[in-house]
């Protein structure tokens, strides 16, 4: 694959290219995707004026990127991998040209209930395909998506639709997490009963349809008497593209905003070449779409790079501890990406339910969320991995957009709980308390960002002020990541 680093010594180059001529380094990968109309000047703007802008003047539509360029190719390729909570219950697979059709539906959908470009659409859904089918379509209509994780409680879900003024919600009946049913249709019902502006509620159902409410519409019927074809509206480099809530420590939640094109080059990049995937990789990330994880390496990175994934409705425990070896096992999997959170909940669970799964198929793991102690990757590594599969230690933050620090998978040195090396186009240092920068070999101190990278959060939506005072009051100049580092 075109730009995927294969050696230390590729990385190394790439590493120093994107530090040393930054345009150029971007400007070849750019060049590698699909666009409307080439940009006019690869990146602007610093630290000091948080005016940050990427392929200013570029128009494009991430969905041709990720769906409609590979069903010139391969159109039956298996994109999407379905998996249920309840594990007797019938998986689902798709194609790409599947996928890209039943966007195309839903696209059409939300036109006809009057969503334009611009315009704010909350999903509050469980983890179906009909997610992230919503997600596309949202993306290739130009509308701005909002996902709020199906776990959160009406208020919070009122607070994110108000912030944002979304005009539509999709949820559905209710969702089965584990052996608990929550009532997500309840939830939005409640939610957006004193919010005006959200003129229809769309509700993706698995049982026999109820009465609706008059600004109800059953998902599936709505889309399925819809055309399979949408024609991609044309999106400016820096056009949102989606907007992400993160609670963070204080204060109300902050809707971070992500823009089109820097989003996609570094979803695709840190994609492809973290994890080292192939034509013939089967990968599963186990986060749920409502996260950043969820947005960048499932609905945008994987197909960017067309990708077959597995998605998972389901928890891991349910109906027993294995299910999530039983997953790899069916599917033969080869990447799979989760928690030290379920790491470590696994392990507390007993080898027993390991040993019954062969795990063979398995090539690369990964971790992200938080930090991985040492006992839980050492359980992962022999455990699940065999001792023959690289761990990739994720570090990054729903304001990064993407993969910042991190080992290469079988490219670059690997070492237990460490994050190890940042990305091409990523230049960390450490600072103390007064922001000097810290440079000897065994320093700890205060992670920051030096220089602007693609993928950043452009602001916090709304409020732009907040944006400034929260990430760059610290070290004036610099992004502070809110960690500290070794």
């Amino acid at each position: 694959m075109k730009f995927q680093a294969k050696s230390k010594a590729e990385y190394q180059q790439f590493y120093n290219n994107s530090l040393e001529d930054s345009d150029r380094y971007w400007s070849e990968r750019a060049e590698s995707y699909e666009w409307f109309k080439k940009w006019d000047k690869v990146q602007s703007g610093n630290f000091d004026d948080l005016n940050v802008k990427w392929f200013e003047g570029g128009k494009l539509n991430i969905t041709i990127n990720a769906l409609d360029r590979h069903v010139k190719t391969t159109p039956h390729k298996t994109a999407i991998l379905w998996e249920p909570n309840d594990p007797n219950a019938p998986a689902k697979k798709f194609t790409y040209k599947e996928v890209l059709e039943n966007v195309c539906q839903t696209a059409n959908a939300l036109k006809q209930k009057g969503i334009q470009k611009g315009d704010k659409v909350c999903l509050y859904m469980a983890m179906t395909p009909e997610l992230l089918f919503s997600v596309l379509a949202c993306a290739r209509m130009g509308a701005v998506h909002s996902v709020v994780f199906g776990g959160f409680s009406a208020e919070a879900l009122k607070n994110r639709i108000e912030d944002c003024k979304a005009k539509l919600l999709i949820t559905n009946d209710h969702t089965i997490r584990g052996s608990k049913k929550i009532e997500l249709r309840q939830i939005a019902q409640e939610a957006i009963k004193d919010c005006p502006f959200v003129t229809s509620l769309l509700v993706s159902h698995d049982t026999k349809p109820q009465n609706l409410s008059e600004r109800e519409r059953w998902l599936q019927e709505l889309t399925q008497e819809q055309p399979k074809t949408f024609e991609p509206t044309e999106m400016s480099a820096e056009d949102p593209l989606f907007i992400l809530y993160t609670s963070g420590s204080t204060g109300k939640p902050k809707g971070l905003v992500h823009t089109t094109a820097g989003y996609m080059l570094w979803a695709a990049e840190t994609f492809k070449n973290v994890f080292q995937v192939n034509d013939k990789s089967i990968y599963w990330c186990s986060a749920d779409i409502g996260w950043i994880t969820g947005h960048s390496y499932i609905a945008y990175g994987p197909m960017l790079n067309g990708t077959t994934q597995v998605m998972f409705e389901g928890v891991p425990t349910h109906p027993t501890p294995a299910r999530f070896w039983e997953v790899c096992d069916k599917y033969s999997v080869t990447h799979f990406y989760t928690a030290p959170t379920a790491i470590r909940a696994l392990e507390a669970c007993g080898d027993e339910h390991i040993e019954k799964c062969k795990l063979s198929s398995l090539e690369v793991l990964g971790t992200v969320g938080e930090p991985i102690n040492e006992e839980a990757w050492q359980w992962y590594n022999t455990k699940i991995g065999k001792n023959r599969c690289p761990i990739v230690d994720t570090w990054w933050q729903t304001e990064t957009g993407g993969i910042m620090i991190s080992t290469l998978a079988g490219v670059t040195d690997c070492k237990p709980t460490y994050a190890t090396k940042p990305l091409p186009g990523v230049e960390p240092i450490l600072v103390d308390q007064n922001g000097n920068v810290l440079s000897t070999a065994e320093a700890r101190g205060n992670l920051c960002i030096n220089r602007p990278w693609p993928g950043m959060a452009r602001t916090i939506y709304g409020d732009h002020e907040r944006y400034r005072q929260t990430y760059f009051s610290t070290y004036p100049a610099k992004y502070f990541t809110g960690d500290g580092a070794l």
